[in-house]
This record gives C-alpha cells, sequence and structure tokens, in this order.
C-alpha cells in the first residue's frame, strides 16, 4: 500500500492504475489477516466479540478520519501529488510502526512452524475434536471448482478495467451473446454457489447450519454495501453538482468554526487514547510509541496548517473531500455507545442488527430523495442544502455500526476456528461482489436522473434496503435455529 500511494504521487494515468493496483493487492494481504488476529485475541470470549469488532471499526475510521481530511485537503487544496504523497508517507510510517509493535501479540499471527513435535502436537488435536470439528477435506471436484472460479474471477478482475479504461476486451469474443468479462463474471459466480453447494452439506449438522446461517448473512451484506458504497460514486457527483456549498460572510464563519470543531475535538480524543496507550505499552513496544508519536506531531503541524489557511480566507467552498470525512466522524462519536450497547443485556439478535443495519442506511437515502424532490428530471446542476447530505451520512453511518462490525463477530463466532481464515475470504467476496454492483447501479446515475429525476435514483436505495431488512426481521426464527445457540 506504501508503494501504491507513491505510484498515485506520480501524476500520470499509467502510474495511477500501477498505485491502484498495488493498493489492492495491499489490502488483499492486509485486511483479512488484521480480522483474523482480531478473532484469535478473543477466542473463547465470544460475548465481548461484537464489542471488540466495534473497537476494531472506530480504530480503522480514526484512521480513515485523519486520512480523509488531512490527504484530501492537501489534494484539493494544493495538489493530487501531494496528497497521495503524504498518504504514503503515513502508510511507511505505519508499516514501521506495526512491524515494531508486534510482541504485543504475542505468538498470534505468527508464521507456524512444523516440526516433528507439532506434526505429533497437531495430530493429538485432531482426535481429541469433538463431532462439531470434525474434518471435512478437500475433494477432487472442490479443487475443481476451486480452480475454475479463481481463472474465472481473475480473467474478470483483469478484463473488466481493461475494457472501462482503455476499451480493451482481451479476449475479444462473446458467449451465447454476452461478452466475456460478464461471461466470467457469471461463470466465477455460479461455480462459487456450487461449491459451496457441494461442500457444506457434508460438515456436521452444527457446523453446516452455522455456515449456512453466514451465508445468509453474506447476501444481507452483499445488497448492503451496493447501497453503502454509493459514497465513494454517485454521493460524491451529488455533493459536486447538486449541493451548495459556496459560502459567504457569516456562514462562511459558522462553517470554519464548525471545521475546527469536528477536527480538533475528535484529533485531541484520538491523540489522548494514544496516550493513554502508550502508558501501557512504551515498556514493550517502546520504538512502536515513538513512531506513531512523530507521526501525530505530523498530524497537528498539518491541521494547525489547515485551520491557519482556512481562516485567511474570506469566501470558503467546502471541499467535495470534507463530507467523507462524516462517516469516520460519526464512527468514532458513536461507535462506543454501539460497543456498551452490544455488551448489555439488550444485545440485539443478528436478524434484529441487520434490520437496524439496513433500515437506517434507507433512510439516509430518503433524506437525499425528500432533499432532490424538487429537481427536474435531466437536470445537471442545482444547489441543495448540505443539511440532506450530513443527515446521510449520520443515518448510513448508524447503519453501518448495527451491521458491518457485526458481520466479522458473526463470523468468528460461527465459524469453526480452522476455516476462520478462508471464511473471512468469503465474507470480503461477499463485499467485492456488493461494490461491484454499487459501479453498475452508481454508474446509471446520469442515465436515471435524465429520464426520471435525481429523486428517483436514491428512492431505489431508500427502498430496496428497507425491503431486505424486512426479510432479514421475518428469517428471525430461522436464523436463530441455524446458529444454535450462538448469539
Amino acid at each position: 500500500m506504501t508503494l501504491g500511494h507513491a505510484s498515485m504521487a506520480i501524476e500520470t494515468p499509467t502510474f495511477l492504475y500501477i498505485g491502484i493496483a498495488l493498493l489492492i493487492v495491499g489490502n488483499g494481504f492486509f485486511k483479512p489477516n488484521m480480522t483474523s488476529i482480531i478473532s484469535k485475541m478473543y477466542h473463547g470470549k465470544n460475548d465481548k466479540k461484537d464489542g471488540a469488532y466495534n473497537i476494531f471499526y472506530m480504530g480503522v475510521n480514526a484512521g480513515a478520519f485523519i486520512g480523509i481530511m488531512l490527504c484530501g485537503w492537501v489534494g484539493e487544496k494544493v495538489g493530487w501529488s501531494y496528497g497521495f504523497g503524504l498518504a504514503g508517507i503515513f502508510m511507511l510510517l505505519g508499516m514501521i510502526q506495526f512491524y515494531y509493535a508486534q510482541p504485543i501479540f504475542g505468538s498470534i499471527g505468527d508464521k507456524p512452524v512444523k516440526t516433528e513435535e507439532t506434526n505429533i502436537e497437531n495430530q493429538k488435536k485432531l482426535e481429541e475434536l469433538d463431532e462439531s470439528e470434525k474434518r471435512n477435506p478437500f475433494l477432487t471436484i472442490d479443487y475443481i471448482l476451486v480452480g475454475i472460479f479463481t481463472i474465472s474471477a481473475l480473467i474478470f478482475i483483469i478484463n473488466d478495467p481493461l475494457n472501462k479504461i482503455g476499451g480493451i476486451q482481451a479476449l475479444n469474443y462473446t458467449v451465447f451473446g454476452i461478452g466475456d468479462s460478464l461471461f466470467f463474471a457469471l461463470l466465477a459466480a455460479i461455480t462459487f454457489i456450487i461449491l459451496l453447494i457441494v461442500r457444506i452439506p457434508r460438515y456436521t449438522r452444527i457446523v453446516r447450519d452455522r455456515m449456512i446461517a453466514f451465508a445468509i448473512f453474506c447476501i444481507f451484506t452483499v445488497f448492503f454495501w451496493a447501497a453503502f458504497e454509493q459514497a465513494a460514486g454517485s454521493l460524491p457527483l451529488y455533493t459536486r453538482d447538486f449541493t451548495d456549498r459556496l459560502l459567504e460572510g457569516g456562514a462562511a464563519t459558522a462553517f470554519k468554526i464548525v471545521d475546527l470543531i469536528v477536527t480538533v475535538v475528535p484529533l485531541g480524543i484520538i491523540t489522548y487514547v494514544l496516550i493513554q496507550l502508550f502508558n501501557k505499552t512504551f515498556a514493550k513496544i517502546g520504538l512502536s510509541n515513538i513512531i506513531l508519536g512523530f507521526s501525530f506531531l505530523i498530524v497537528w503541524a498539518i491541521v494547525i496548517f489547515k485551520l491557519y489557511t482556512e481562516f485567511q480566507s474570506t469566501n470558503t467552498e467546502v471541499p467535495v473531500t470534507w463530507f467523507a470525512i462524516l462517516n469516520s466522524l460519526f464512527i468514532i462519536m458513536f461507535a462506543p455507545l454501539f460497543t456498551k450497547w452490544w455488551d448489555s443485556k439488550y444485545n440485539p439478535p443478528a436478524s434484529v442488527k441487520y434490520f437496524l443495519g439496513l433500515f437506517l442506511l434507507g433512510l439516509g437515502f430518503a433524506f437525499l430523495a425528500f432533499g432532490a424532490r424538487n429537481v427536474p428530471a435531466g437536470a445537471e446542476t442545482a444547489s441543495l442544502s448540505m443539511a440532506w447530505l450530513v443527515l446521510a451520512y449520520l443515518f448510513h453511518t448508524l447503519g453501518e455500526l448495527c451491521l458491518s462490525p457485526m458481520g466479522l463477530s458473526y463470523l468468528s463466532k460461527l465459524i469453526p476456528t480452522r476455516m476462520i481464515a478462508f471464511m473471512f475470504g468469503v465474507y470480503y467476496l461477499a463485499i467485492a461482489i456488493g461494490n461491484k454492483l454499487a459501479h453498475y447501479v452508481g454508474g446509471d446515475i446520469e442515465k436515471i436522473t435524465k429520464e426520471y429525476s435525481l429523486s428517483t435514483f436514491f428512492l431505489i436505495f431508500t427502498l430496496v434496503p428497507i425491503a431486505l431488512g424486512l426479510v432479514s426481521l421475518a428469517l428471525h426464527p430461522v436464523l436463530k435455529k441455524l446458529m444454535h445457540g450462538v448469539k
């Protein structure tokens, strides 16, 4: 990821795509392993996992808040090469900091060392497994399906961007009238579904039922992210073209004060948390803490420069990237409350959490649809209130806190330990499919806006999540039975 940001600091299309590719691969190494480490840290403490993943989620979004705020501002106000370069510097410091922080994890996440003793120990563990933990070895048919899925997915992953970016069809043929990219995407999806249908029934009844429950959660996850990730596509277009972001006089001053508060207060809280963390861990990972502290000195220096620059100007145009920090800001604000809720006796069942997540997401889009109700079909610009965007990001974030960390938590509780890493891959595949659907549907914003209206476009993302949330609620008895006591 460090190399990816360094590539994107060179402002040419070639280095842009190289940078994106490196970021994708780097994130693939990072994300599933990090979530697996947390699962190991809370092994045997299932009642604490909902809150643990909320804390993890808050930490991730603290970084997102700082990154989007600083790198986005530098990118828009100074230059994008500087914005991406700054991201690369922070990524490098984060990498070094994490490297020297590894002692705090003990043996969790270490590379397995195979010796004769460990082989004997593993054999004993296998013999001691109860009925719910019996092994389900891969058969020849499983390997064939995995091979077809992997090859088809890779062809699609490479071919589709080439087609979108440069009109290049790498294979340049159609099957049954379907273009090669779509054909291999469908082949990968169908093969994966067949793999699950073939493998899951071979597990013991309890494991099988829990995996089916998790597969249902993954379906809801796909549609949640298909709507939520409009934040990376259609929402910035809404912000840029249909929102009144130019402020003057008192309004400009009020925004500067609000910007100061939402910048300094969360950053101050994060800094306080880090100081408390340093007090407890400095003796064990002192060098890691020094590097992290140095990183935050850079952060504070840029924040002070940013605020000074903004207060010098008379008028203010709110940057498009400013709204992107709202998601992370709201997570920092509300994640502790949700953590307390999940750790209390009022912790709702999984079906209710998924209902709340999808319902609140749809409600956020309802504000955008209502705000754009008077924008005529075909309009290319408008001056809508920024309040609709703020409300949308607020309810999207509340929905995300109900659903996204819970997917990680339920995965670690429902899936046997030996399959955690593999099933994290399945979970992130569901998120990837959701992101791709977000691209396909969100990419039609101009077409739908022209033929119908902007309000109609966002109404789609209002009704579909709410309807799916009601389905989740209706499935509560089935899911409760399939989960076999997991709460």
